[in-house]
């Protein structure tokens, strides 16, 4: 059974379990959101070493990173190498999304290697197996890989089924067309054939194959803005409704499915696209990837893009998918990873702490009293990056040639406002 029969026939899972206990819930309300489809546990029983994870409104917000060479750069253990980087900066899903050759050893090797739930695009390897070029895309081949990939191990994929062939005239109106990868193949090939997206009409032979190994499906929005003068538009509405339909027949299947989201968005629309997704889709989880509030920060768009992950985790999205600096500039290298990560992790504690979430805050309150006794070490333990905070201090602490373990080179020791708040509940007394 899938988590999501499971839930609907009653029947508490060991990996609901783990999750309610990592998130700090009752199993039966666990049970409860995946069993309606507001929650999902991406965990294909052939990822060996996975470990269950919840997605959902009723958990903390999550972050995914996503990972995967280029047909120009990067090797299997370039990816390997940036696996663990994401990992240890606190990702809880990723995604290979790497193309050209030899994909299958590349994602047994990241299979192997993470703890986290593993995502994919099957699409890049139906197109990296052609000798021709994408219009001579066979879907059955399509479906061969998805099978071969369940079959491996993958937790949740991303499917353009949504976007279909009356929606690709609206997008070509676009400032800026089609930016999803998987959603201009899958256009393209529609537009060559004047044929239907293949895996709209053929969906259910899909969800026999995710079925089969639970595999959740993120409902892939190929259609997402690319800029912020296509945001909102009839192409992305468009392919959201059908979306909504999509999760439906997920849902009767007893696959588990959540909706990818944009995009590049203006800050002032963000409210209105998440809540406008959970009422199409009825609920179910959204994975978006930023937004993106301006365009105008190549180098930044792990900043442009946190701003606006806080608002949709605020609003209604409860997977983020990392942007990193490298981001409409090139692949990201580790360094590039670590960033996008870490600007993710405080965008979805941001959420979290401002939708109320139990328990959300606890660290923060922790850090303050940290802060004011002046113990560094707790106030490193506490830190979302750790080493970063230490070596910040180390530095500035270095400079000023001296121990400075009651103050900080902000204010030092004579202008120090927690000093004076100190004397002042002191009765005055200086220290």
């Amino acid at each position: 059974m899938t988590q999501l029969e499971a839930a609907k026939r009653g029947e508490i899972t060991g990996a609901m379990r783990r999750v309610a206990e990592d998130e700090n819930v009752t199993p039966e309300k666990v049970l409860e959101a995946v069993a309606r489809g507001h929650a999902v546990i991406p965990l294909n029983p052939a990822h060996a070493n996975a470990r269950p994870a919840g997605v959902g409104r009723l958990f903390s917000t999550k972050v995914n990173a996503n990972l995967g060479r280029s047909t120009t750069r990067s090797g299997k253990g370039d990816e390997l190498d940036k696996l663990q980087v994401a990992l240890a900066a606190g990702a809880d899903f990723v995604m290979d999304l790497s193309v050209g050759p030899d994909l299958a050893s590349i994602r047994q090797g990241m299979l192997d290697a993470s703890p986290a739930p593993l995502g994919t695009v099957p699409v890049y390897e139906t197109v990296s197996r052609l000798e021709d070029d994408v219009p001579v895309m066979d879907p059955d081949l399509l479906l061969r890989v998805i099978a071969e990939q369940a079959e491996q191990g993958v937790d949740f994929m991303t499917l353009h089924a949504g976007l279909l062939r009356r929606h690709v005239d609206l997008a070509m109106g676009r400032v800026m067309g089609i930016v999803s990868r998987g959603g201009a193949i899958m256009a393209e090939w529609m537009s060559r054939h004047d044929a239907e997206n293949p895996l709209y009409t053929r969906w259910d032979e899909v969800m026999e194959i995710l079925a089969k190994h639970d595999v959740t499906v993120s409902l892939g929005d190929g259609l997402r803005p690319g800029c912020l003068a296509d945001a909102s538009d009839a192409a992305q509405f468009g392919e959201l409704d059908v979306l909504g339909d999509l999760v439906r027949r997920c849902r009767e299947r007893g696959v588990q499915v959540m909706v990818e989201g944009p995009g590049h968005v203006p800050f002032n629309q963000i409210q209105m696209n998440m809540e406008r997704q959970r009422r199409v889709c009825d609920g179910a989880p959204f994975y978006v990837l930023g937004p993106v509030v301006t365009d105008i920060a190549p180098g930044y768009d792990h900043i442009t893009s946190c701003v606006g992950a806080t608002a949709a985790a605020v609003y209604g999205a409860s997977l983020l998918c990392y942007v990193t600096p490298s981001e409409h500039l090139g692949l990201p290298d580790s360094e590039d990873v670590h960033q996008g990560m870490i600007a993710y992790r405080i965008a979805a504690h941001a959420g979290d702490v401002a939708r109320g979430l139990p328990g959300a805050r606890d660290r923060d309150d922790a850090m303050s009293r940290a802060r004011m006794a002046f113990d560094w070490e707790a106030q490193f333990k506490l830190a979302l990056d750790p080493e970063h905070a230490r070596a910040r201090w180390f530095r500035t602490r270095a400079a000023e040639g001296a121990a400075t373990d009651d103050h900080c080179s902000m204010c030092g020791k004579e202008f120090c406002a927690m000093r004076t708040s100190k004397r002042i509940r002191s009765g005055g007394k200086r220290e």
